[in-house]
């Protein structure tokens, strides 16, 4: 008689069981076609799809950055070399007027140095 009853109690149990997972699954469509939801596959690929949009946004963005950072960089770079060549140029200028000026202060004293030196053996 213990053998009978626990196979109805099983079978009353799994009864149960399927009933609740219908209802679950009934509830579970209900809501989806209320909300205006869409099948699993087609929300996967929606999902892959919006991450590779995203992803190519970013890599977009990020190579745009790159691009303003060198092209930046260059602009500095061409600024310094084209204020070195105004330094230069300046500085070559400034240079032989220099020069001749310490060439002609050079050979004035020279001239009078041996003007000087006959001056005393004259005496």
């Amino acid at each position: 008689m213990g053998k009978q009853y626990n196979k109805v109690q099983k079978r009353r149990r799994r009864k149960q069981y399927f009933k609740r997972k219908q209802e679950q699954t009934k509830s579970s469509i209900a809501l989806k076609k209320s909300s205006g939801g869409t099948s699993a596959p087609a929300k996967k690929a929606a999902k892959k799809a919006a991450k590779k949009a995203a992803v190519k946004k970013t890599a977009k963005k990020a190579a745009k950055k790159t691009v303003k950072k060198t092209v930046k960089k260059t602009a500095k770079k061409a600024a310094k070399k084209a204020a070195k060549k105004a330094a230069k140029k300046a500085a070559k200028k400034a240079a032989p007027e220099a020069t001749e000026e310490k060439s002609a202060a050079e050979e004035a004293p020279e001239k009078e140095s041996p003007a000087a030196e006959e001056s005393p053996a004259a005496e």
